[in-house]
């Protein structure tokens, strides 16, 4: 398979660059340090869960609503939007 990083990247193409990739819907985007810091806080674990699960009140869909995607590509692609927003 793919390497977790390439996984990830793919993965972010896939389901996250079109609201994390430009802001629509509120998503913070890849890259806006000030705008991940609180987030990146919490905890991979913690932004593992919103992005399985989504964010009640927010415009994040349970797995960027690419449901087929499996926990460890969603997972990669957080550690892709960490990795990147620091």
């Amino acid at each position: 398979g793919l390497a977790q990083a390439d996984l990830g990247s793919a993965t972010y193409k896939q389901a996250c660059f079109s609201c994390h990739g430009t802001g629509a819907g509120g998503a913070p985007k890849i890259g806006d340090k000030s705008a991940w810091k609180a987030r990146i806080a919490k905890g991979a674990e913690a932004l593992y869960q919103s992005s399985l699960n989504g964010m009640p009140g927010t415009a994040m869909i349970p797995r960027g609503g690419q449901a087929q995607l499996p926990d460890d590509a969603v997972k990669a692609a957080v550690d892709f939007i960490i990795k990147n927003s620091r």
